[in-house]
């Protein structure tokens, strides 16, 4: 009777150590076959392979644990992408890369990267993204249930359209321009006398073909792919605002993460932020892009100077001066103090400090 009570405690042992052997977080059963990524494009821009390497880089690197499938051109939401921090907050989709315009409608905060003429250069967007303003943003994800992880991009906007060669504020006026959905990009090119028109980009392509719309707004690495030549052929070079793109998950899903698989996933998202910076940036920024991309990732590209590529197309492609751009600066002005509440005094002055630095 002895020695039967005596083998229960072993027996008892061996079972808990059989069960934490299977809830060990290194086991495939913790986590889901697959976590969903929604983005607004399709996998052959920029913006998707970014996407792309991202769910390469998260395998590779969680040794196979988590598999991101990228949902390219906002399936997942059936086209309305301002949608998507709402149901990557919900759960109802895991993470996301997507613009700061998307984000903006839960964030009003991003809207700092839109506020027109503010920015202008790649040395001061890089100064927000990693500095205070940087921190400050991801932290006011955190508040709506979202882990920001990583910036990549989608570019500073131009111009493009069929009528004329835009160079000061009054060759705006009258001219219909397709721009987002997004008010502050409204407000804009009101502001600059045109007449803004929200429609998607396959209404927009319909509407250029029948001279209903004159022109639209899109960063250069959207412009090659789409082709813009051939409905337009005059482009400003005017850096008016940029489109960051924001890597996130849900927080609640990311809180749960073991830290090593947190740490390999921070990992993949800032590998394929700077791999798709340096697409989006390449034959903009001198050889400073096409150096990361041939060095750091061995890949090369299709288009390596757009603009050239877009004047070999037939377009006239013009660069403002500072004078020129000085006076855009001052026509836009008066937006700020309708803006600068909304994106809050403090993002704004982290903003200016940041790019002072």
């Amino acid at each position: 009777m002895k020695m039967r009570n005596a083998g229960i405690p072993a027996m008892i042992f061996i079972l808990i150590l059989s069960f934490a052997g299977y809830a060990s977080p290194v086991m495939a059963g913790k986590f889901k076959k697959e976590y969903k990524l929604t983005l607004n494009v399709g996998s052959s821009f920029y913006w998707g392979m970014g996407a792309t390497k991202f769910a390469e880089l998260v395998k590779e690197k969680t040794r196979g644990q988590i598999n991101v499938k990228p949902y390219y051109s906002s399936i997942l939401l059936k086209g309305a992408q301002m949608k998507s921090p709402q149901m990557v907050a919900m759960g109802v989709i895991d993470c996301a890369m997507e613009s700061t315009i998307n984000t903006s409608a839960v964030i009003p905060e991003m809207n700092v990267f839109h506020l027109p003429f503010f920015i202008n250069n790649f040395e001061n967007l890089d100064k927000l993204e990693n500095g205070e303003t940087g921190k400050a943003l991801f932290q006011t994800m955190e508040k709506v249930g979202l882990k920001g992880l990583a910036w990549a991009e989608n570019g500073f906007r131009q111009v493009t359209n069929s009528k004329k060669e835009i160079r000061k504020p009054a060759d705006l006026k009258g001219l219909r321009i397709r721009v987002v959905g997004s008010p502050i990009f409204i407000d804009t090119f009101r502001q600059l006398g045109a007449d803004p028109v929200n429609m998607n980009w396959g209404d927009a392509i319909t509407a250029f073909q029948q001279g209903v719309v004159d022109g639209q707004e899109n960063p250069m690495g959207i412009l090659v792919p789409v082709q813009i030549h051939n409905y337009h052929k005059f482009a400003s070079i005017w850096n008016y605002l940029v489109d960051p793109l924001v890597i996130y998950w849900n927080k609640k899903q990311w809180d749960a993460f073991p830290k090593d698989i947190q740490d390999a996933i921070l990992s993949a998202a800032r590998e394929a932020g700077r791999f798709e910076k340096a697409l989006c940036r390449s034959g903009l920024d001198g050889e400073i892009s096409h150096n990361i991309l041939k060095n750091e990732f061995g890949h090369t590209m299709k288009v390596p100077e757009p603009v050239k590529f877009l004047e070999s197309k037939g377009m006239k492609i013009s660069f403002l001066s500072d004078e020129e751009r000085k006076a855009f600066i001052d026509a836009t002005k008066p937006l700020y103090e309708k803006w600068v509440p909304k994106i809050t005094n403090e993002i704004y002055e982290k903003a200016k400090t940041d790019m002072a630095k």
